[in-house]
């Protein structure tokens, strides 16, 4: 009973306080304009996808004078590379995301349930690493890679990709693994489990919400990414979405298919757009959650 009654006493409403309100609107002024700005922007380039070069440059993206022109999107996929600039990126996250929530989960789980000597050093390696800067490793990485002879390769971007979400998934994890119950482990050693089964058959599935924002972060991430792309992407073939606009981009100088340019930029955040409306629940659940507590 008295459980409930504090429940029931969460739930109830602050009354309006306008003294408190008139300090935040400030802050409530500037986070209108923000999303206003940015919903506006979405909005015109969407209407420009369905438009006319003339139209977009004479300032009539939403007064359709000519149609709707559909045909921009089918272009835009076959005749400007997208389609392949698509499947690369949609790849590269998808791999590098498996590859990399496997090898980090159980690198955080051990770092974060086990004293061991080198454990701290390990993790302060694993947050260096992540203040260390792309740009700084790109020409030693380039160095190694030409004499390998592997650059320019499907392969070497994933590795490389792989390589980069490593120290922030498994610093991500390590967080979820430290709120989990000890019991379960416990248990799991009374019923004979190894502590590798006890990890992939239950730690690993308790920290689900946490695999899952990280997974989805982890997509994100490589889904725009561009300048290591930039750098060891050299042909087409293998070119993810971000170099890939701007090699469409650079042909309208020539065509003007200023149409095709922004149906291909719409193609290119759908993937993103639609994580973020059906997963945000999920994202903001595994950012604030941590897991279970013990």
């Amino acid at each position: 009973m008295f459980g409930k009654k504090k429940d029931k006493e969460k739930n109830i409403r602050e009354p309006f306080n306008p003294r408190k309100e008139s300090k935040l609107l400030p802050g409530y002024i500037i986070v209108g304009i923000w999303v206003f700005f940015t919903i506006f922007l979405l909005v015109w380039i969407l209407g420009a996808s369905f438009s006319t070069a003339p139209e977009i440059m004479q300032g009539k993206v939403f007064k359709f004078e000519s149609g709707f022109h559909f045909e921009n999107y089918i272009n835009a996929w076959n005749a400007n590379s997208i389609s392949t600039f698509f499947v690369n990126s949609l790849l590269y996250s998808v791999a590098t995301m498996v590859g990399a929530v496997i090898i980090s989960a159980p690198a955080a789980y051990v770092l974060s349930r086990f004293t061991f000597l080198g454990n701290k050093p390990i993790k302060s390696g694993f947050l260096i690493a992540m203040s260390i800067p792309n740009i700084m490793i790109v020409l030693p990485l380039m160095s190694i890679s030409i004499q390998l002879g592997i650059n320019g390769s499907r392969g070497l971007l994933i590795f490389l990709y792989i390589g980069m979400q490593i120290p922030y998934t498994t610093t991500f994890l390590m967080t979820f693994f430290q709120n989990l119950s000890r019991t379960y482990e416990e248990a799991a050693a009374i019923d004979g489990c190894t502590p590798m089964m006890t990890f992939w058959r239950i730690m690993f599935p308790l920290a689900q919400p946490g695999i899952i924002t990280v997974s989805i972060f982890i997509f994100m991430n490589i889904w725009n990414e561009y300048f290591i792309s930039l750098i060891f992407a050299s042909s087409s073939d293998i070119m993810p979405v971000g170099p890939g606009l701007k090699s469409v981009l650079s042909s309208m100088q020539y065509t003007g298919d200023w149409g095709g340019l922004f149906a291909a930029v719409v193609i290119v955040f759908l993937p993103t757009l639609i994580l973020y409306v059906f997963l945000s629940e999920k994202i903001i659940s595994g950012v604030t959650g941590g897991g279970i507590k013990g």
